[in-house]
């Protein structure tokens, strides 16, 4: 697949004036491709990166409990530090794009989640887990923001297969790091210490691919040709994002899904154990929800690409949520796996959101405003809902509340989902 990018890449570079020397030759074709190859590399195994830090922690929720004496309002506090998190940190990632380029940004964040990840097992105390949980979530809080401004940058036309590629390396991640953090937990010695560590080594590969382009300031390769270079720079913002009625709707759905996956990620399989499924298969259950997002994050947004309108794209979504939510309640054991593969269905909804964040904007200083605007405010309306969750199960004694709350959150999550897909840009509603 990815030699199939970089041939087209080529293709579509190669006959350019800036590509061709004076004696009219093709100029260093090898170099673009495997500058091509890297970059799409790089993606892919920063993709992959962006979710272990939460879904491990969510598959061995219960013994890190023990082994750190939180209650259950506590482990609540720790499933909202992700979106917390990537709100605060997501918004720094255009500066910090502009000023060093978004290859030594992504970098830099690969490196803190491999930090983090190292590092959060032996803190020692709740505290200490926290703060080094922190730094690998700012990580990916920064890397999160600006994959669809690379891709928008190096890959404007084609958002919607490359936005599928790397959503699709995501869910790959998400639903790895559930499914065989227990059973590689056991076979460690039986110890989450060493289950949550082996995560840090997929983090370091990742830091690998983007090292050649630490310091490339723009947001394409040097060997790019002039015309593609001067497309994709990182332009100062021009919009005040806030005056867009767009921008404002992706946001909520934005953090309307999100909630949504945090809970699940932090909360579903200890819903499926506290129902009396087996700790193994409860975390299998976890990763079925977290795998049905590796095809149809590929597919999705390929095909939201290709409608002016993503509105029955999120209503299917939302149906299969409302559905999967109504199971978990009426039998969680009796329909587990029919649950879980809905929920991964439902949760769909966050590559459709990273492709509208490419699709409602039409310059690249747009992309970079409205992901980071979209992600960091969506991420913050997310954070309560996680500790809510908590604080619902602890005092209510059961996951009866807990669920009912996250079904009707799914109503307005559609809502704003229809009003975020229309056929409109920010450019048009937030021009200075």
């Amino acid at each position: 697949m990815m030699d199939g990018m970089a041939r087209e890449e080529t293709r579509t570079t190669t006959f350019t004036p800036a590509a061709v020397s004076a004696a009219g030759e093709p100029r260093r074709p090898a170099t673009r491709a495997w500058t091509t190859r890297l970059l799409v590399l790089g993606i892919v195994l920063s993709a992959l990166n962006l979710r272990p830090a939460i879904t491990s922690l969510g598959a061995l929720l219960e013994e890190v409990r023990d082994g750190l004496g939180m209650s259950g309002s506590v482990a609540g506090l720790l499933t909202s530090v992700p979106p917390l998190c990537f709100a605060v940190f997501g918004v720094t990632a255009p500066r910090l794009a502009r000023r060093f380029g978004p290859g030594a940004v992504v970098c830099a964040g690969m490196v803190a989640i491999t930090a983090g990840l190292l590092i959060r097992p032996y803190a020692g105390g709740t505290a200490g887990f926290l703060a080094a949980s922190a730094l690998a979530l700012m990580g990916i809080a920064v890397s999160n923001v600006l994959m669809p401004v690379i891709v928008k940058r190096w890959f404007p036309d084609r958002v919607g297969s490359m936005t599928g590629l790397y959503s699709m390396a995501l869910a790959l991640g998400t639903a790895a790091a559930a499914a065989v953090t227990v059973p590689m937990t056991e076979a460690l010695g039986g110890s989450w210490q060493s289950g949550l560590t082996v995560w840090a080594a997929l983090a370091a590969a990742a830091v690998l691919p983007w090292i050649p382009f630490v310091r490339q300031r723009g947001a394409v390769p040097a060997e790019q040709p002039a015309g593609r270079q001067e497309h994709a720079r990182v332009e100062a913002p021009a919009l005040r994002i806030t005056r867009s009625r767009t921008a404002w709707a992706l946001a909520v759905f934005f953090g309307l899904q999100a909630t949504a996956a945090y809970v699940t990620m932090g909360w579903m399989a200890q819903i499926f154990r506290d129902a009396g499924v087996p700790a193994g298969t409860a975390g299998l259950l976890l990763a079925v929800t977290m795998v049905m997002g590796v095809p149809l994050a590929f597919v999705i947004p390929r095909v939201a690409a290709r409608l002016p309108h993503q509105g029955p794209i999120v209503i299917a979504l939302g149906a299969c949520g409302l559905a999967g939510y109504a199971g978990l309640y009426l039998a969680p054991a009796a329909g587990a796996w029919a649950w879980a593969l809905l929920l991964g269905v439902a949760n769909c909804a966050f590559p459709l959101a990273l492709t509208m964040v490419g699709m409602r904007a039409r310059t690249g200083a747009g992309v970079a405003q409205l992901s980071a605007f979209a992600q960091s405010t969506g991420y913050l309306i997310s954070v309560p809902g996680p500790l809510l969750v908590g604080v619902l199960y602890q005092h209510s004694g059961g996951w009866g509340l807990p669920i009912a709350l996250m079904a009707a959150l799914m109503v307005p999550q559609m809502v704003v989902g229809v009003l975020a897909g229309r056929n409109r840009t920010v450019e048009d509603e937030a021009v200075r």
